[in-house]
């Protein structure tokens, strides 16, 4: 492993503020037993360092501790859980998203949450509870009332985490975005409750059911796919159009369901494509992901409309175009599985799938 370089470009910097050309190491295998020597990039004897060297080597190493220390303190206490360790025996639980409301339900902790987002609406039984708002809303003071002893949030929930600890209401932090991150979060919220098993069960159907998807499009043609998760919906035209890039949500669901992803130049989560961006990577099939706004207000054929304005891209040319507005389809939540089995059947037609909803 290569020793740390703390220079910028040519320049190293010593402990005094000077500063001076920057000398190139690497690890010298001959004292390996030691913990690495350093020599410099050719392959000449090693020289025998100056007390100057002695000196700007003690600066690196004492650098090296800090940084090491201060970076073992976020792996070991990531910043994802935040406040102080919430109880295990909360019983009074507010969830701030869908997708935590739904875990908890289906672990079996429903009966500990006595407060949701106004958008918590699956499991249907989460409706009868109080909201506190929205994510862009949400209600401090609605919120104090329910007197929760435990307030679940997602990563992203940087300024409620501030509130809740100006007013000592203990949080617990979880990230869905990612598959991974959802997957770790049911492990975590089962564990930290005491449904280890009921975790297990549920983590192990995801995983058989991804699997199965799997098994059934290895080895087959892989058509390019183009996920729009947002976009301005029946005005006849098509713009501002939302694609998923490589996200690590929508991004994975394609390839698990035996499809590749053509948005995914760049780091851009959700990047925005134009028309012409749309022709030119002339997706295979296209999934038209439909919002809560607009879902019910639009009719499927007034969605697709819009399409027409590529009616060039193969997707659209071959009818490859579907709409989904199940709220499974944008809620990053235990069923995401749901929409990698749907994007399966709608990009492999020809495999044999269970009896079921294909759209």
């Amino acid at each position: 492993m290569a020793p740390p370089e703390f220079r910028s470009e040519s320049i190293i910097y010593n402990v005094s503020g000077s500063k001076r050309p920057a000398a190139r190491w690497k690890w010298c295998g001959c004292c390996a037993g030691s913990g690495g020597g350093m020599m410099g990039d050719s392959a000449e004897p090693r020289l025998s360092p100056s007390p100057m060297r002695y000196r700007l080597l003690l600066a690196a190493i004492v650098l090296l501790v800090f940084v090491g220390s201060f970076l073992a303190r976020g792996i070991l206490n990531p910043p994802a859980i935040d406040n102080r360790t919430p109880p295990s025996s909360a019983k009074r639980i507010v969830s701030v998203a869908p997708s935590i409301t739904e875990i908890l339900f289906r672990l079996g902790l429903g009966d500990r949450v006595v407060g949701r987002t106004k958008f918590c609406k699956f499991p249907p039984e989460a409706q009868s509870l109080p909201h506190v708002g929205g994510h862009l809303d949400l209600n401090i003071e609605a919120l104090v009332v329910l007197k929760p002893d435990l307030v679940i949030t997602l990563q992203e929930n940087a300024e409620l985490r501030k509130s809740l600890r100006e007013l000592s209401i203990d949080s617990l932090t979880v990230s869905h975005q990612t598959i991974d991150g959802i997957l770790d979060s049911i492990d975590q919220l089962g564990r930290q409750f005491g449904a280890e098993k009921k975790a297990r069960r549920v983590l192990a159907d995801i995983r058989s059911r991804i699997r199965a998807v799997e098994e059934k499009t290895a080895g087959r043609d892989r058509p390019r796919v183009m996920v729009a998760v947002y976009r301005s919906a029946g005005s006849g035209k098509l713009e501002d159009v939302n694609a998923a890039g490589a996200d690590g949500y929508y991004d994975e669901m394609i390839a698990m369901a035996g499809g590749q992803n053509v948005c995914r130049q760049g780091t851009v989560r959700f990047p925005i494509i134009s028309n012409e961006g749309i022709l030119w990577m002339n997706p295979d099939v296209i999934i038209d992901i439909v919002p809560p706004p607009d879902k019910g207000k639009l009719d499927r054929q007034t969605i697709l409309a819009d399409w027409q304005q590529v009616a060039e891209v193969a997707a659209v040319r071959h009818g490859r175009v579907h709409v989904l507005d199940n709220d499974f389809a944008y809620i990053p939540g235990p069923r995401f599985v749901e929409l990698v089995e749907r994007m399966a059947r709608l990009l492999h037609p020809e495999v044999s799938w269970p009896e079921g909803d294909s759209e």
